[in-house]
């Protein structure tokens, strides 16, 4: 939705060039005014608190001209006021919103920082500064100051009812939100809100991003092993030769030594150019992809994108490899599809959603806040996301035109990408944990049952390395039995499925 209302914006603005009689002025303009920049301005329009309380100031000196005129024409009956009280009001008003706003920045403030400290410094960006409740509160209270400072300079030999009318509306109603801010603000910045928020922002990516459903069937399919049941899953003694046989089956060779894995051979050959990056060292945010396709098309050709959206680039680094007809694209035309920036977003980051989550659980479970229940509740966001993806066709690395021939080659995460990320460093840093171990656990368990059977190795081999690092971390036997159950709650409603082994008399 984010990405069709950008490329609007841009289409809107073409629109507007191509209509100036001006063609040399027009084309002029439009060489300045490229997707990348358009992205940009759209991007800092979203994370910064003072747009929205500075446009409030243009907007109240409307209104205030039109409640003046109004007044002027009404000679309103329904409200008077002396000079005296109307003055009163207005200053009060005045010190109310002026209150409100240094109450609300520098408990802004303080909270950024215990946020950041607590939890992760990327949900400065991502969550507290676009939060449209914050910024349209701090909007109401300068439109609401204004319009009392201005009618107050007004109100000189006679008091304009009507606007002194609305300026006591404005100052009751931004007593309400301020009273709603603090209790909204107060609920915002508990751990468990920052997760599920950076979660639906996870989901609406992974739904732009993989807009298509798995190709497999998503119905519950049957083990490899053909001796596995769902009821055996929580037998810890079976677990581990089953999951052991899975990852033998699915990986038959052993690794010979640290290699990194190949790039696919698309028989492309060589490059016919390539296109490097001319400016300083950024991240990558996203990538204009139909416009990339339309321009492979047209030039009949087929451009690859090297790097990954997230990935840091440096001064010189490969951007593009253009084969065929593409290598006659003009550089500025593609350098123009792509925008950077100095931190990773979410418009086409899929997996920076499960960075931010794996980030705020590991510093839930390091040793100086040592909040494992804090950690589990993002673990439950984790689930969601990974459900999502698994239920998603994680489409292959090759766009087609529409006549079905390949034009753009662009990278995203597979399965096994997503997998990782979710598991292995909160594994690593909270199997010591009961709460953890169990729930992470009754993940993989879950997972297992509910995706298709073209996912379930990867989980299985997670299972495995969960299970043997409960053998190492727990000694007592009575421990590690308590540890590998599946418990959706951490360490909640102990429901253990019972598989008889023989008949009782």
């Amino acid at each position: 939705m984010a990405k069709r209302r950008r490329q609007g914006i841009v289409r809107w603005i073409e629109s507007l060039i191509k209509s100036n009689p001006d063609s040399h002025l027009a084309g002029h303009i439009r060489s300045k005014i490229t997707w990348n920049k358009v992205f940009r301005v759209v991007s800092y329009t979203k994370s910064s608190l003072w747009i929205i309380p500075f446009i409030a100031i243009p907007l109240e000196q409307i209104a205030i001209r039109v409640t003046h005129a109004l007044d002027a024409w009404l000679l309103w009956p329904l409200w008077h006021r002396g000079m005296q009280a109307a003055e009163t009001t207005l200053q009060t008003i005045i010190t109310l919103n002026l209150s409100f706003m240094v109450f609300t920045f520098g408990s802004l403030l303080v909270a950024i920082q215990v946020a950041s400290g607590q939890m992760t410094p990327r949900i400065i960006a991502t969550t507290l500064l676009r939060d449209n409740v914050v910024r349209y509160s701090v909007g109401l209270f300068v439109f609401t100051l204004m319009f009392a400072v201005s009618t107050l300079s007004r109100t000189e030999k006679e008091v304009l009812q009507l606007p002194l009318l609305v300026a006591g509306l404005l100052g009751i109603f931004s007593i309400t939100v301020f009273l709603y801010l603090i209790d909204y603000a107060s609920k915002l910045l508990r751990p468990v809100s920052v997760a599920v928020h950076i979660g639906k922002m996870g989901l609406a990516v992974i739904d732009s991003v993989y807009p298509q459903e798995t190709r497999v069937p998503t119905a519950p399919a049957t083990p490899a092993v053909s001796d596995h049941t769902l009821d055996h899953l929580s037998i810890v003694g079976r677990l581990g030769a089953k999951a052991l046989s899975v990852i033998k089956s699915v990986y038959s060779h052993e690794i010979q030594g640290p290699t990194a894995p190949a790039p696919p051979d698309r028989g492309l050959g060589l490059p016919e150019r390539t296109v490097f990056h001319r400016d300083e060292g950024e991240i990558i945010l996203a990538v204009n992809l139909d416009a990339l396709v339309d321009e492979a098309e047209a030039a009949e050709g087929i451009i690859e994108f090297v790097p990954h959206v997230g990935d840091f680039i440096g001064v010189g680094e490969p951007l593009f490899l253009l084969y065929g007809g593409a290598a006659a694209i003009d550089d500025r035309k593609l350098l123009a599809c792509v925008a950077f920036g100095p931190e990773r977003t979410m418009e086409q980051d899929p997996t920076f959603a499960f960075r931010i989550l794996v980030d705020i659980g590991l510093k839930a479970l390091s040793p100086a806040i040592n909040d494992p229940t804090t950690a589990v509740l993002v673990i439950d966001q984790l689930h969601r996301l990974l459900r999502m993806a698994g239920l998603r066709h994680l489409h292959d690395d090759t766009l087609r035109d529409n006549a079905g021939r390949p034009r753009l080659i662009f990278r995203t995460p597979n399965w096994e990408d997503f997998v990782h990320l979710t598991f292995t460093e909160i594994r690593h840093c909270g199997a010591g944990q009961v709460q953890i171990a169990r729930r992470l656990r009754a993940v993989i368990e879950n997972l297992i049952y509910t995706l298709p059977e073209h996912r379930h190795p990867a989980l299985w081999i997670e299972l495995d390395l969960l299970t043997r690092m409960i053998e190492q971390h727990y000694t007592l036997p009575e421990d590690k039995a308590l540890a590998s159950i599946p418990d959706t709650q951490g360490l909640g409603g102990l429901r253990i499925r019972q598989v008889p082994t023989e008949k009782r008399g």
